[in-house]
């Protein structure tokens, strides 16, 4: 087949005419629909074109933090692995998951949490930490809402997509219902995931390097 022979670069820009063309007219300005392109072609779902939600200030926030070497941090090891760290380097940015480590685990079974909110409070101990990136658990998203509003931390940006059929959908109504004052990109419903939100990032830096 001809994909065989296309070099790695030449698929992806064939797949984001594709994409392009597939769209259509939108409404996204061209630095969010990098964040929304990426995503798409990531998980080669085309309902992200309409479901995205990308508060006001989250570019600038974004990039501006990126370019400062902000800290990144994950709920899953897969959102770290998916995370481009060649295009972070420039900035001096880290990627940091919590949630195998072995006192996020001991914390969890004596509190009776999960690893994903354990992670996330041993996340928000550390003021370096300022974008939170969360793809599978709805229940680090509802907890790091909840230590946000208590004062515990204040990122400079949630990249929020958790996955699944419980609480994922609800604790990404919770993040774009504001009151937080914190810059976000989610989407509506019960699709997400590592791969998108890593994408995101990806597309962030892309952003960043201008």
């Amino acid at each position: 087949m001809e994909s065989l022979a296309m070099k790695p670069e030449e698929i992806e820009t064939t797949s984001f005419r594709i994409i392009e063309q597939e769209t259509g007219i939108h409404d996204w300005s061209p630095e969010e629909w990098q964040i929304v392109r990426r995503a798409i072609h990531t998980s080669a779902d085309f309902e992200y074109s309409h479901s995205m939600i990308i508060s006001d200030t989250a570019v600038t926030a974004a990039t501006t933090a990126l370019k400062q070497g902000a800290a990144i941090i994950t709920d899953t090891n897969m959102a770290l692995s998916g995370i481009n760290k060649t295009r972070l380097a420039p900035y001096g940015c880290s990627v940091t998951c919590h949630v195998a480590d072995p006192d996020v685990a001991e914390q969890a079974r004596l509190e009776g949490i999960t690893r994903s909110v354990a992670a996330m409070r041993k996340a928000a101990a550390s003021a370096d930490n300022a974008i939170f990136v969360i793809g599978n658990a709805p229940t680090a998203l509802f907890e790091l809402l909840r230590l946000i509003q208590e004062g515990t931390v204040k990122p400079a940006l949630i990249i929020g997509l958790p996955v699944g059929f419980v609480g994922a959908e609800e604790s990404k109504n919770a993040l774009a219902a504001g009151g937080h004052e914190i810059p976000f990109i989610t989407n509506i419903g019960r699709k997400g995931g590592s791969n998108v939100a890593a994408a995101i990032v990806n597309a962030l830096a892309i952003l960043a390097a201008g």
